[in-house]
């Protein structure tokens, strides 16, 4: 199990990397492969490089608040079942990698955009495509235009070296198990629980209304959180995300679901730092992954994977 190197502290407590994001990404690999699942926290990076912060128009804290701060440390018990994490070091302020690898606003950037480049999606309308142009309630990243070889380089250097990488841990379970389960790890504000759900919700999840991933895996999750106490919500407000779609395929053994777990249960949403539920919440994420591994064996098992 390879661990990330260590942060380097700002004045100001923040943490920031160098400039090169190297590695780019981390996989916590599990002493036994004994598990189909696979963990994916896309947005939980805390590397700022320099350079990007020196060509923000933002305060580093305010950059953050973009961040699933901590999603990849309430999952890291996906070793203790036999499955991989993997988790990005880099902010999804500086690039999301769960967005199509083009979706791209001409406006930021000075430059010819490849033909390929989806400039009309609602992610882009909305200011959050594949290299973000806004943080929060509507503010501008950037003080001046990207040049597109800046974008490019990016998603050559970063975004599609994890995507194989993720690919790659998927293909893998699919060899040893005959299918394979992703889990994107997500957080979301407490303000989104009361936004769709009068009632409140802990957790969401997503899966794609039912497409991503057969249903009695999103019962599985669904049943243990409510069996601790927790309120799940399923698809509203988030049904998932770029991941979730491209890669659940239930026909071809291929499941994906999000998690989407409230930012109240564990963070100090002001501060960022962790409340006296971290622990709580993280032990709670492991009976998840342990039941749901026990689901996908039964299923294994029984040889029913294209019916469920």
């Amino acid at each position: 199990m390879r661990d990330l190197p260590g942060n380097v502290m700002l004045a100001d407590g923040l943490p920031q990397g160098d400039a090169e994001l190297e590695p780019a990404f981390d996989i916590l690999e599990p002493a036994r492969f004994s598990s189909p699942l696979v963990c994916n926290s896309p947005h939980s990076g805390t590397v700022y490089p320099a350079e990007f912060l020196a060509a923000s128009r933002l305060d580093a804290f305010t950059l953050r608040r973009t961040e699933d701060t901590l999603a990849d440390r309430l999952f890291v018990h996906a070793a203790d079942i036999g499955a991989p994490l993997m988790r990005a070091r880099f902010p999804r302020c500086y690039l999301d990698v769960n967005r199509e690898p083009y979706e791209l606003d001409p406006r930021m950037f000075d430059g010819r955009l490849p033909a390929v480049a989806n400039t009309r999606s609602i992610r882009v309308a909305g200011g959050l495509g594949t290299i973000p142009r806004l943080v929060g309630e509507g503010q501008e990243i950037y003080a001046r235009r990207l040049s597109v070889d800046e974008a490019m380089q990016r998603i050559e250097t970063i975004y599609k070296p994890y995507h194989r990488a993720l690919h790659g841990l998927m293909m893998r379970a699919r060899r040893h198990f005959g299918m394979c389960v992703l889990i994107d790890c997500h957080s979301m504000p407490s303000s989104a629980r009361a936004t769709e759900n009068p009632g409140g919700a802990d957790f969401v999840i997503g899966d794609r209304y039912g497409t991503s991933c057969s249903p009695g895996i999103t019962d599985a999750v669904n049943r243990e959180l409510e069996k601790m106490g927790y309120t799940v919500s399923r698809n509203k407000p988030y049904a998932g995300g770029f991941n979730t779609e491209h890669y659940g395929n239930p026909g071809a053994g291929s499941h994906a679901i999000q998690i989407e777990v409230s930012r109240a249960l564990y963070l100090n949403e002001a501060t960022l730092e962790v409340n006296e539920g971290f622990v709580r919440t993280q032990l709670a994420l492991r009976r998840v992954l342990a039941a749901l591994a026990a689901h996908v064996s039964g299923i294994m098992a029984s040889g029913r994977l294209a019916a469920e």
